[in-house]
């Protein structure tokens, strides 16, 4: 895939960029390396100084690099306004709380284990390599990147190659703020490239966000390598609706779970699970909601979902659809692609979904519903449950008992109740089974790329 800026409201190609030489690379490596032994020997005071000033930095620039989001891969512009100030409270609170988050950890009785003090403490690991996905191209680097800087690791940035605007605003944007040079850094390379940096020594692990096949392939390189690897891959989130529940508030979340980022979120609901006491009544309002939202310019402050990114990946949507829909399912909107210059898919519902559909086992990374009937609690978690996903689920009802056997039961890295899964830099993010392992933010995050070395003192 080409190294360029192409509007995905137009299909036009705006800008193409030459790929880093092997030796720029091996230079930025080098740099890393030699940044993280300085930066590992600076306190917490002085990186959180670096972390608030670069905050600032992206705080005014906001308008800017929400306007380069959208130009490169559709998202709307004040859901890209959004990201840009989601990335400055990530990085504020990690320079506000990292020291407490990464404090030594006492043994409480050393005598116990022959001592007189032991404790756990975290150090940094060295570079870390990033390979990172279009979708949010802002605030999946900087969640990442906050803490891993905070920590005193350096980081290298191999992003999505259809985003290389955002990926070289990021180069620079941490030494903007006081980082040493080489702290952070961008390598415009293709996916082809990634393995000979995984596999350079001086790369101590890697994280990825992205696609099930592009986790596995790291993965096993790293593990080769004998390299701690963090991944957040795929979701097929259920969202499921007990009688219990407020549908009106239930619709109109439903349909902003669904249709935030334009629908491509890994964490966006997309197998809506309703009981048959409500399923006609959700139904009825959830398509209404989905029908009545502005699908338009991207720049257009009114509009509510953009274009979908590349064209491949609006191509995906359509097989899907067509897929099921020749297979049996019933659409109660959308479905349609507008003949228009661009990438551009309608919200869409579909119900009456079967095993048979590629659709029922595969993500659909588009503004896509499906909705399903089902008859007890018991069924709704077994159909959430399916899937080889495990990144977030969501349930309404305001019933304890079902609350509580949904977080109990449902197999997800996070459960939201009567709300919609999103992160948080407070909260752990991340998923099991074929979502990935590991977490980022919250506490857990910071630590998954350091040292937690045990100290025993006689």
């Amino acid at each position: 895939m080409p190294i360029a800026t192409v509007n995905p409201a137009t299909g036009e190609t705006l800008e193409e960029f030459t790929a880093q030489s092997p030796d720029e690379v091996d230079r930025r490596i080098a740099g890393a390396a030699e940044a993280f032994r300085a930066l590992r020997r600076t306190t917490f005071e002085t990186r959180a100084e670096w972390m608030r000033a670069t905050a600032d930095i992206l705080e005014h620039e906001t308008d800017r690099i929400a306007a380069t989001m959208t130009i490169e891969m559709g998202k709307t512009i004040g859901a890209a306004k959004a990201e840009a100030t989601k990335c400055v409270r990530g990085m504020r609170y990690y320079a506000d709380n990292a020291e407490r988050l990464l404090a030594d950890e006492p043994y409480a009785h050393p005598d116990k284990v022959g001592a007189s003090s032991a404790y756990v403490t975290y150090q940094p690991l060295g570079p870390i390599l990033a390979v990172m996905p279009w979708n949010f191209p802002l605030w999946q680097v900087v969640r990442f990147a906050a803490p891993a800087l905070m920590v005193g690791n350096t980081g290298l940035l191999k992003h999505a190659s259809n985003v290389p605007r955002t990926a070289l605003y990021l180069d620079t944007l941490f030494t903007r703020g006081g980082f040493p040079e080489g702290s952070f850094a961008t390598l415009l390379i293709g996916s082809s490239d990634v393995e000979q940096v995984l596999t350079d020594p001086r790369i101590r692990a890697a994280t990825l966000t992205g696609s099930e096949p592009a986790g596995r392939s790291v993965a096993e390189i790293a593990g080769r390598h004998i390299k701690k690897t963090v991944l957040e891959l795929g979701g097929s989130d259920p969202f499921v609706v007990m009688p219990s529940a407020d549908l009106d508030k239930a619709a109109k979340v439903a349909t902003t779970a669904r249709c935030q980022n334009n629908g491509q979120s890994c964490i966006a609901a997309k197998r809506f699970i309703v009981h048959e006491d409500c399923y006609d009544e959700f139904a009825e309002r959830f398509v209404a909601a989905m029908t009545a939202l502005k699908v338009g310019d991207p720049m257009d402050e009114e509009t509510d979902v953009g274009p979908l990114a590349t064209e491949s990946g609006r191509d995906d949507v359509e097989q899907l659809v067509a897929d099921a829909v020749g297979k049996g399912a019933k659409v109660l909107c959308g479905g349609d692609t507008p003949d228009r210059p661009g990438w551009w898919y309608p919200p869409t519902v579909l119900a009456d979904i079967t095993p048979s559909m590629r659709m029922y086992a595969e993500e659909v990374f588009g503004p896509v519903a499906q909705l399903y009937r089902v008859g007890s609690l018991a069924e709704a978690v077994e159909l959430a449950n399916v899937t080889t996903f495990g990144l977030g689920a969501n349930a309404w009802t305001r019933d304890g008992d079902e609350q509580a056997a949904f977080v109990r039961d449902l197999e997800a890295g996070m459960v939201t109740i009567n709300g919609m899964v999103t992160s948080y830099p407070e909260l752990p993010f991340g998923g099991v089974k074929n979502s990935g392992y590991g977490r980022e933010l919250g506490a857990p995050g910071p630590k998954e790329f350091c040292n937690a070395k045990t100290v025993w003192i006689s």
